[in-house]
Formats: C-alpha cells, sequence, structure tokens
C-alpha cells in the first residue's frame, strides 16, 4: 500500500513566530512566547533546546511532541502517512520529537531512543539530524 499524502501542519500565527525570533535564545523570552501560545510547537522546540538541564529538556520536548500529535490528527494524520521536515510548518513537530530522543538519551532512556529514532525516520524516510543541529 502507497503511503497516504503527507501531513502538513497548520501555520503559527504570524505574531508568535515574530515573538518567537525576537526572544533570541531569551529562555524567559521564549517561554513568555509558549505561555501567549502553548500549541506553538517551535516554542516547545526553543524551550526544549535551551532548558537548564536534560529533565527540563526532556519535560519540554515531550510536550512539544504530544502537542505535535494532537496537530498532526487534527490534520488527519492516524498513524500512517508522513510528516516531512521539508514542510516547514512541521519543523517544531520534528524538531520537538529529535529533542526528545536526545534528552531522553541524556537520562538512560535506550528503549524511548529506539522508538524515537524509528517514528522519526517513519514520519520522514529523509531525517536526517542534522536538521536541528
Amino acid at each position: 500500500m502507497a503511503d497516504r499524502v503527507d501531513v502538513v501542519l497548520d501555520a503559527p500565527p504570524p505574531a508568535a513566530a515574530a515573538a518567537l525570533e525576537a526572544a533570541d535564545d531569551d529562555r524567559d523570552a521564549v517561554a513568555a512566547v509558549v505561555a501567549d501560545d502553548p500549541t506553538y510547537l517551535a516554542g516547545w522546540a526553543a524551550l526544549s533546546r535551551l532548558g537548564r538541564d536534560a529533565v527540563e529538556r526532556y519535560a519540554y520536548a515531550r510536550i512539544g511532541y504530544h502537542r505535535g500529535l494532537d496537530a498532526a490528527r487534527g490534520r488527519g494524520w492516524g498513524g500512517s502517512g508522513k510528516v516531512r521536515w521539508a514542510h516547514p510548518t512541521n519543523r517544531g513537530f520534528l524538531e520537538c520529537l529529535a529533542r526528545l530522543r536526545d534528552a531522553a538519551r541524556e537520562i538512560g532512556e535506550t528503549d524511548e531512543v529506539t522508538r524515537i529514532d524509528e517514528l522519526l525516520t517513519f514520519l520522514d524516510s529523509d531525517w536526517d539530524d542534522a536538521n536541528v543541529a
């Protein structure tokens, strides 16, 4: 059976994207952006990147991952089909997933690391970790 059509997540509100860019890696400013729009996946990904320790990075990434699943399901994803990096609006979700994997590795969740690696390549068969380097 052929893959279903790619899922493309909705674009974030322009104000949220502008606020995240203006936050310029200031953790507190990024947190304020996410507080204003908790569905903004790139904000959760940024918070994960800026987390003060592995547990904080893991928590932010897990929230972004779950919100991303909700968003993908809202766009018709039901566990099959692709959610590719090539679509810019999917990047926050995929970055959260990659950062969740990295934080899981840091805290010793090796089974979760394996599951996330498999999910990333399932969602995007061209997945490259350099996407979030």
